[in-house]
């Protein structure tokens, strides 16, 4: 017997949300560039420029929940602790500190003799605020390169009505994605960029999964008005929508609950993602295309119009 978290009959009106949902999304959006602007990101030394140390364990596994407490006292500013390469190995990232090279060097020192006899230090390196800069630059620029290859995919696969929801809805995820960090004061570094990419690849998977269904519904239903087949497609793919986001999110609370405090903004920031990309593959996306006046084929089978039930 399989699984059904959706009943296989669902008929759900849920264009009937669609102004109240245009209405959250807008205030969601516009809150999220607020808070940007005013509050701004918690930048990680990946952007911020900083120092990197590697070390390894001289006799056994690296404590690194007992090490991380001790280097968190020694007022170095932004310091982060993780296992790197086998279970002796660890990377630890200290923010740039105020002053020259002298003082880069001293917090290196600093480091390492917190770090004891019992830590090996393989390798030191300073990450300054150009290269920084430029990382940040990169990063803006991988996002904005894949939405754009995400809309002329969405183009050349359907038309342009759908490519403009679809890059609107992947969008909408990112910056509130983006305003999420901002509102939580996350460490926004170069794994929380691969979590935005990630976010919007998942998203537009979701999307382009309900679209498809359009598209076939659209071939198949001429008599049926254009808001009864977005109906029809969302309900007929809601089922999988929902398992799969169920699924990715027992994953990512796994990863909460046991991977550690390195993984876990990346993790939080992911969850968010499902719940907003689900969320906006049925709302946004579909709610943008119900704007458009799509083109239907002449494939008539005489199929009454269906009627959704009032929730």
């Amino acid at each position: 017997m399989r699984l059904k978290l959706v009943p296989s009959d669902t008929s759900i009106n849920f264009l009937k949300f669609y102004r109240f949902a245009g209405i959250f999304s807008s205030l969601l959006v516009l809150g999220s560039i607020g808070l940007f602007a005013i509050v701004g990101l918690n930048l990680g030394i990946d952007f911020r420029g900083g120092i990197l140390i590697e070390a390894r364990h001289n006799s056994g596994k690296a404590d690194i929940a007992k090490l991380r407490g001790e280097l968190e006292t020694l007022g170095l500013g932004d310091i982060s602790l993780q296992g790197f390469g086998t279970d002796t190995d660890i990377l630890v990232r200290i923010q740039r500190q105020n002053g020259d090279e002298k003082a880069q060097i001293a917090a290196i020192q600093l480091v390492s003799k917190t770090l004891g006899n019992d830590y090996d230090v393989r390798r030191t390196e300073f990450v300054g605020p150009t290269i920084g800069a430029e990382l940040a630059e990169k990063g803006i620029m991988a996002v904005v390169c894949a939405l754009l290859a995400i809309m002329v995919y969405i183009w050349f696969r359907f038309e342009w009505q759908f490519s403009v929801a679809a890059i609107l809805a992947v969008t909408h995820d990112v910056l509130s994605t983006i305003g999420l960090f901002a509102l939580t004061s996350f460490e926004f570094n170069l794994a929380t960029v691969a979590a935005i990419l990630t976010i919007a690849g998942y998203s537009i998977n979701d999307t382009v999964v309900v679209f498809d269904r359009v598209r076939e519904n659209l071939r198949r239903y001429k008599s049926f008005n254009l808001v009864d087949i977005l109906n029809k497609s969302l309900n007929e793919t809601l089922s999988r929508t929902v398992m799969t986001s169920v699924t990715t999110l027992l994953a990512l609370i796994a990863i909460v609950i046991f991977g550690g405090a390195v993984l876990r903004d990346f993790a939080i920031a992911m969850i968010w993602g499902v719940l907003i990309g689900t969320y906006s593959s049925v709302f946004v996306a579909v709610g943008l295309l119900s704007r458009f006046d799509l083109k239907q084929n002449d494939d008539d089978d005489g199929v009454e119009t269906p009627q959704y039930e009032r929730s």
